[in-house]
């Protein structure tokens, strides 16, 4: 099935006290490159997020944007460091036995404490639920972006069959030309060989069939028609491939235009260098779609 590498794709949703909000977006590129732009704090989960991408994209550059907004204050954990009290506490009875001080200690005078109270943030706690929920909303958007690739792949597949098909046609034009050069050169050269023996001009007849042989050969585009034609048949079976195709119908193309460049350089008629023109036309239509594909 073939897949384009341009898209995009969103998703929003929220956790963990926040809204988040992801876009997607992929171009076109040689290999595949993932980018993720997101906040600061969820820096570790940045290679979780890449993986996601990865499962679903093979090829192309891959821009991600995470934003977040805080739906409320943070909320906190406030806990008590009881082993510190203590040590304060007992600290006091040895001071007051010691040098006969009286009185009690106070709530206020506990509170006043360095680090006796501890405030830690909820979400340091949470650290996994929030990879996960990143994950997931990323798989969201992610999901929409493989759905407009595949729309778009299959719009490429339709321009590229008809172009395929318009190349199958003047691949059989072709073939039913090749051998009427050679019958066209041959009559031409007869032709010629009348007038020169109307005028009394002798004439090497074993030389103009060696002359007409050698004609034949030169413009023979046999081989090069046969083999872009098992090339349209590789290209047909790309097409239905499960796999990303994008680098060997590229390939492909490449080959298909050598041999026509072949026959071009072959053709000494009218007629076949036309059709090899109209050829190269449709090929270089195809690379262009080529490169959009996965």
């Amino acid at each position: 099935m073939i897949c384009s590498m341009t898209g995009f794709g969103q998703a929003n949703r929220s956790f963990a006290g926040y809204n988040v909000f992801i876009d997607v977006k992929s171009v076109n590129h040689r290999y595949s490159e993932v980018s993720i732009r997101l906040p600061k704090e969820w820096a570790a989960f940045e290679d979780a997020l890449k993986k996601t991408v990865l499962h679903a994209v093979k090829r192309g550059r891959v821009d991600v944007f995470i934003t977040a907004e805080r739906e409320a204050a943070s909320p906190k954990n406030v806990t008590v460091n009881y082993a510190l009290a203590d040590a304060y506490l007992e600290a006091a009875e040895q001071l007051k036995q010691r040098y006969g001080i009286t009185g009690q200690v106070e709530l206020i005078d506990l509170l006043r404490l360095p680090e006796l109270i501890q405030m830690k943030d909820v979400r340091q706690e949470l650290d996994d639920e929030i990879g996960q929920e990143l994950c997931a909303c990323l798989q969201e958007a992610v999901t929409q972006l493989s759905v407009m690739r595949h729309r778009e792949g299959e719009n490429l597949e339709q321009d590229i069959r008809e172009r395929l098909a318009e190349m199958k046609r003047i691949h059989l034009e072709l073939e039913a030309l090749a051998p009427q050069v050679v019958q066209e050169y041959a009559t031409k050269m007869t032709i010629r060989i009348q007038s020169l023996v109307l005028d009394g001009i002798p004439v090497d007849e074993q030389r103009l069939a060696t002359e007409i042989a050698l004609f034949a050969d030169r413009s023979n585009v046999d081989e090069e028609l046969t083999r872009l034609k098992s090339h349209f048949g590789q290209c047909e079976s790309l097409l239905v491939d499960k796999e990303p195709v994008g680098r060997k119908l590229d390939f492909l193309i490449q080959e298909m235009n050598r041999e026509v460049n072949t026959i071009g350089s072959k053709s000494n008629h009218s007629e076949p260098t036309a059709r090899v023109i109209a050829m190269k036309a449709e090929l270089e239509k195809m690379r262009e779609q080529i490169q959009n594909i996965e």
